[in-house]
């Protein structure tokens, strides 16, 4: 693939990682940089991807145990200290039973305090839906001053972490335990707040985050042989959204497709569709992702497939909304 230095789908074998490994390589680069950092967990080294940094830098680690909510406060605490605070725990953990003093604690001091959620989306399977965060994008997205974002591989995973360490005030940032294909590389372009566009179509655009990133660029790859050019952009901020970038997008494409691993409800889909509702006409699109409900037990790709999160998914989508665009232009004439 010709844009972005990335994997070329068609014809490479793809190397898979879980995105909190990336995480973990974040942390360690920036204590290795001289960041303050101090790294807290709850109870959930081995799965949350801070075990290496543990064994690194033991007098910077903090396991608090299943106290979610403590470590919130503490992790204020040391952050009013002038520390560097990650706090690791489950998304679903985070987005919900510590999310009251997220908001009360950190956010409503504007304190600089990284959250990051692990085993998000449908990565963590064989939990079942209980433990599953389909919320949590949604949920933190309406909390003021918080970034969210939501990188689409370990690679990308590790730039959003030591970039968090910078950004003034809270950051969330979205992980998954399972293993997932790689399709950025070290020379890859990422900002936070800037999304990319990793290929050019004319056709429609599909906005993606996470493990959609690989979906959508295998459904744009193929809906090549139909004959539609289909551009596919890296949305892994989605709070701030790109707005420039979407607008854009909207005009120059006419039709647009989100997608996530996660609610079709608050997430990237209805910041997007806010955002064109505000700024430009009307513009077909059409949000991929999970209907208002819970998940359920199984493996990662079976349930990406059970719920409709893959390319197939996605090219349908396109497909819909491309249809819809043309329907349009032929009433306007």
């Amino acid at each position: 693939m010709a844009e972005m230095g990335l994997v070329d789908i068609r014809h490479s074998v793809i190397e898979t990682e879980a995105t909190n490994e990336g995480y973990e390589r974040g942390l360690i680069e920036l204590a290795e940089r001289g960041f303050d950092v101090i790294v807290m967990d709850a109870d959930l080294a081995g799965s949350s991807g801070t075990s290496e940094f543990r064994k690194l830098f033991p007098d910077r680690f903090l396991d608090v145990g299943l106290c979610e909510q403590d470590m919130i406060g503490t992790g204020a605490g040391l952050a009013l200290a002038g520390k560097c605070v990650f706090v690791t725990t489950h998304g679903m953990l985070a987005a919900g039973k510590a999310w009251d003093i997220i908001r009360s604690t950190i956010c409503y001091g504007s304190l600089n305090v990284n959250i990051c959620g692990a085993d998000a989306g449908l990565s963590a399977g064989g939990a079942g839906g209980s433990r599953q965060s389909l919320e949590d994008v949604a949920v933190m997205r309406t909390l003021p001053g918080m970034t969210v974002v939501v990188p689409a591989d370990a690679v990308e995973a590790r730039k959003a972490t030591i970039a968090a360490a910078r950004i003034p005030g809270p950051v969330y940032i979205r992980f998954a335990s399972a293993r997932v294909p790689i399709v950025t590389t070290d020379m890859t372009p990422f900002t936070v707040g800037q999304a990319a566009v990793y290929k050019q179509g004319g056709d429609a655009t599909v906005l993606a985050c996470g493990v959609m990133v690989y979906e959508a660029l295998k459904a744009a790859r193929s809906l090549e042989d139909e004959g539609l050019s289909v551009r596919v952009i890296n949305c892994h901020t989605i709070k701030p959204l790109d707005r420039a970038i979407v607008n854009r997008a909207a005009v120059e494409t006419g039709a647009l497709v989100t997608a996530e691993e996660g609610s079709t409800v608050g997430g990237l889909g209805g910041a997007v569709s806010e955002a064109l509702a505000q700024s430009v006409r009307p513009t077909p699109i059409r949000i991929v992702g999970i209907e208002d409900r819970f998940g359920e037990s199984g493996r990662h790709e079976q349930l990406l497939a059970h719920f409709g999160l893959t390319a197939r998914d996605i090219a349908a989508a396109v497909r819909e909304v491309h249809s819809r665009k043309r329907g349009a232009a032929e009433i306007e004439e």
